[in-house]
């Protein structure tokens, strides 16, 4: 399984899915989590950012995304091709190559999951804290949703106790199938 919180930057992603993980280690469940790529990128980022950079997150997201899958069996994202795809469309506006590629990569998460905008970003020694830039994206988070008719799991901003709950409501069924109460005999 491979789920993708997807949202703006400064929303509480990483720290999501560092909960996330640890609630499903306990259950022991073979667990990776594929780290923001962005905040390793050796070329300018936020809005500064540039095409190669972009296009160096996009394939670094996608390469750790492949290893990450074939050695382990659930896999969190605490970005996604999409929102990372909305940087580069805010920079340098809509690639066809890349949407092509975006549209054959997003089937391979099992769930999205949009985490919203709640607060304002704070300065990380990364993160952009414009909070007209993490609109911004958001809003292109949106427009790429709703075009490409995705339905991710929508977290409620006022809720944020709640966000690591439902979402394991949401995959564990697929992770924990329920045992059936009484075997069949020939079990």
């Amino acid at each position: 399984m491979k789920l993708a919180l997807i949202g703006s930057h400064g929303v509480g992603k990483t720290t999501l899915c560092l909960e996330l993980a640890a609630r499903l280690k306990r259950r022991s469940l073979d667990v990776e989590i594929v780290r923001e790529v962005a905040r390793r990128c050796p070329l300018p980022i936020n809005q500064q950012t540039t095409v190669p950079a972009q296009e160096w997150i996009l394939l670094t997201q996608m390469a750790l995304e492949i290893e990450a899958t074939a050695a382990h069996q659930i896999v969190l994202c605490d970005r996604s091709v999409l929102d990372n795809y909305c940087y580069l469309v805010h920079a340098a506006g809509p690639q066809p190559r890349w949407e092509r590629m975006l549209d054959d990569w997003l089937p391979t998460y099992d769930l999205l999951v949009w985490v919203p905008l709640w607060s304002e970003p704070s300065y990380d020694g990364v993160r952009a804290v414009d909070p007209g830039f993490q609109r911004a994206i958001d809003e292109l988070i949106g427009a790429m949703v709703e075009v490409r008719g995705l339905a991710p799991l929508r977290l409620a901003p006022d809720r944020r106790d709640l966000w690591a709950d439902h979402i394991m409501e949401a995959i564990l069924p697929s992770i924990e199938p329920t045992l059936p109460l009484f075997p069949s005999a020939g079990a």
